[in-house]
């Protein structure tokens, strides 16, 4: 199991904050920012997502971050939302990261609650989870 990097101390210092606040792996938080960011701070996504965790703008307002390109706040906010997607999806991993890629929203009106079932989301959010998975290597 390679151990992911960032070749950022803020990153990963940030990350380890995150991860004893929320209490999650940091490694997933890691393959989370790995997918989204590939680890640059100023990330910004054709549809908006800002960062490293690639937040919305309404969500990273909704998690109180004022800038999401500032590097503790978005690994905050992220951890923060992330956690939140565990807790709905009873701690599987699969699931709560296809929410945080797709939204709960999507996953509720395609009825989707079971691991086996994230097969009916778009593809996109199929291949997140997959790669994520991979980096997180567990």
């Amino acid at each position: 199991k390679t151990s992911l990097s960032s070749g950022n101390i803020s990153i990963e210092q940030a990350v380890e904050k995150a991860s004893r606040k929320y209490g999650i792996d940091k490694d997933l938080i890691m393959a989370v920012i790995k997918q989204e960011s590939d680890f640059d701070p100023n990330s910004t996504s054709h549809a908006g997502a800002q960062g490293l965790m690639q937040l919305m703008p309404g969500t990273a307002r909704e998690l109180g971050v004022t800038d999401p390109y500032d590097i503790e706040q978005n690994i905050d906010g992220g951890t923060k939302y992330l956690k939140s997607m565990l807790e709905m999806y009873s701690n599987s991993k699969q699931l709560a990261l296809a929410a945080y890629n797709a939204g709960p929203g999507t996953l509720r009106r395609r009825g989707v609650d079971t691991v086996e079932e994230i097969s009916k989301l778009p593809t996109e959010t199929q291949d997140y989870v997959k790669k994520v998975m991979k980096y997180y290597g567990k």
